[in-house]
């Protein structure tokens, strides 16, 4: 998180390929522990780049899944219950993009989320909001179909409000076994997204490099930029795509929003 070049606290102040450069609006770490199926958060209003105790965490803590975040709010208030990654029981998400003209539709779509889940919501960012939808929609059960009927759900109320392109998203969530991550946007040009080659690729192309030799066969990256510029390690994940980070084979497929 913070070794790296283009590390994600460097990315606070200075990203490369975000919709804005500056992402001081807080942050979030979110990680499994052996024996404890739900996830541990730390979260924060304070940029990145300014939390001490940040540094500490990332030097000490060991996890085999972290989910981190640095935030740029898209106009809901700086606070910590804002802040990504949101949990629910085992389930961690984190998102980037937006609800477009979300004060219009946000109605609409709070009624839709489960009376169940719904008190489980503490914030008020259309991010949480996604979250508690795709949960509704059997997150559960189907990661990809939940998300796909989340965005075609939200699709349908934006449109229906006049909202020319409704959604736009880069999604990672996970049960602390598995990672999904998804592109898309209404208009086709969504958020950059990445992940990591084979380890035993990126060995051969550098072998020079420490840190590889520290990493199991499994172990993959999923990130908005590139955290370095080595070449042969980063590949970007297609438009309209999502991927799924598991023990064996990934997979990668075309995402299609469903009507719910």
């Amino acid at each position: 998180m913070s070794r790296p070049t283009n590390s994600l606290i460097h990315q606070s102040s200075a990203a490369a390929m975000g919709a804005t450069a500056l992402n001081a609006d807080g942050f979030g770490v979110g990680w499994y522990s052996e024996g404890d199926p739900v996830p541990a958060l730390f979260r924060s209003v304070q940029p990145a780049w300014a939390d001490t105790n940040l540094g500490e965490l990332a030097r000490h803590i060991r996890s085999p899944l972290f989910l981190a975040h640095v935030r740029a709010t898209t106009g809901t208030p700086v606070q910590q219950t804002n802040c990504h990654p949101f949990r629910c029981g085992h389930w961690l998400w984190a998102h980037n993009g937006g609800i477009r003209e979300f004060a219009t539709v946000r109605r609409d779509l709070f009624f839709a989320v489960d009376p169940a889940l719904f008190p489980g919501i503490a914030g008020s960012t259309d991010s949480e909001l996604m979250f508690y939808l795709a949960l509704t929609f059997g997150l559960e059960q189907d990661p990809v179909s939940a998300v796909e009927r989340m965005v075609g759900f939200v699709e349908d109320v934006g449109k229906a409000h006049g909202v020319q392109w409704p959604i736009q998203m880069t999604v990672v969530t996970t049960d602390g076994k598995r990672l999904w991550a998804f592109r898309y946007s209404s208009e086709g040009q969504s958020r950059t997204l990445f992940y990591t080659a084979l380890v035993s690729t990126v060995r051969q192309l550098h072998p020079d490099v420490p840190l590889l030799r520290q990493l199991s066969e499994e172990t993959r990256l999923v990130v908005s930029e590139p955290l370095s510029d080595l070449p042969g390690v980063w590949t970007e994940v297609p438009e309209s795509s999502y991927g799924i980070v598991q023990p064996g084979q990934d997979v990668l497929a075309a995402f299609h929003p469903k009507q719910p």
